[in-house]
């Protein structure tokens, strides 16, 4: 039988993270005695209150934020949460397409003996930007599936992987 919480304490402000303070929507919710009873025992072996736990638990089990993306990769990044786990992978395990890697490189190389004309600069600024794009690419995608339960590999892995 689920359990409506009754505490009517007003919360106007919640500290989730520290220095991080938001103002708050009122959301009633039900949830299942077990939960709640669980839910409780924490909030009292750390001194918060349950409104302030549930809310944590609500916004630590959120879908990554895109928030922090350029306004023209916010729209891609949201859609990736609608992705199949196969869809994902194919996107966190992409590379760069070995011919830009090389050309990369070259313009790097010419930049550092400032031999670079300007078409080149623009290039190397070009392959650049879509470098930093399949990183964040791939970091979202990693995150979405985190978000899912799926196992990350560890650093090494992603390495070689590269």
């Amino acid at each position: 039988m689920a359990k409506a919480i009754q505490r009517e304490d007003k919360i106007d402000n919640i500290q989730l993270h520290p220095g991080q303070t938001m103002t708050t929507q009122r959301v009633t919710i039900e949830l299942p005695e077990p939960v709640f009873r669980q839910l409780a025992r924490i909030a009292e072996a750390t001194q918060q209150s349950v409104e302030v736990l549930a809310a944590q638990s609500v916004v630590s089990n959120l879908p990554p934020s895109v928030e922090n993306a350029s306004p023209e990769m916010q729209p891609e990044l949201l859609k990736m949460q609608s992705l199949s786990t196969e869809e994902l992978l194919a996107i966190a395990n992409a590379k760069v397409e070995p011919s830009q890697h090389k050309r990369h490189i070259e313009l790097l190389e010419k930049n550092k003996e400032g031999s670079l004309t300007s078409e080149e600069r623009q290039e190397l600024t070009d392959l650049r930007l879509a470098a930093d794009r399949l990183m964040l690419r791939k970091a979202y995608a990693w995150s979405v599936l985190r978000w899912r339960g799926h196992r990350i590999p560890p650093l090494k892995e992603l390495s070689a992987a590269v």
